[in-house]
């Protein structure tokens, strides 16, 4: 089982299946707070979109707000989630060609009004507040088991 308290900079957390990797999202979600931006990174499929789904559900339940369904942003870009302690914006910026595409998507705004998960974040690195919290989800032994690194931000 993952220690799902070493959630800090600088660390490297074992995840041994999709479980563990929501779970972590949970317990995450309590450490951010508007203006909080987390840029997640990582091959395809390597639980991005798990995380981030996992840690809307549990910021919103906590909320006392349901969100059973969390898309993929990945056609739309990005989707908003407006909840009672405040806003989370997920953008998927896989399908993103120039990174200055971005402030059309209003990046700008979400950095100001919520938290902010953008997956693939390295497509826009440039714009990214020094405060970011960079997450690096790879493959790990096994079909399910991931690895995610919790990264200095760049101040």
């Amino acid at each position: 089982m993952a220690d799902h308290q070493t959630g800090v900079p600088g660390c490297s957390v074992i995840l041994s299946d999709p479980a563990e990797t929501e779970a972590f999202a949970a317990d995450f979600s309590d450490r951010l707070s508007v203006g909080d931006v987390v840029a997640l990174s990582g091959d395809l499929g390597a639980g991005k979109t798990v995380f981030a789904r996992a840690l809307i559900q549990a910021r919103a339940r906590k909320m006392g707000h349901a969100v059973d369904h969390v898309p993929s942003p990945t056609y739309t870009l990005v989707q908003v989630y407006e909840l009672p302690g405040g806003i989370i914006h997920h953008f998927d910026l896989y399908r993103l060609e120039d990174p200055n595409d971005a402030w059309e998507l209003g990046i700008e705004e979400a950095f100001a009004s919520g938290i902010s998960l953008i997956e693939w974040g390295e497509r826009i690195d440039g714009l990214l507040p020094a405060k970011t919290l960079r997450l690096m989800f790879e493959f790990g032994d096994g079909d399910s088991r991931r690895v995610l690194s919790i990264l200095e931000p760049l101040q």
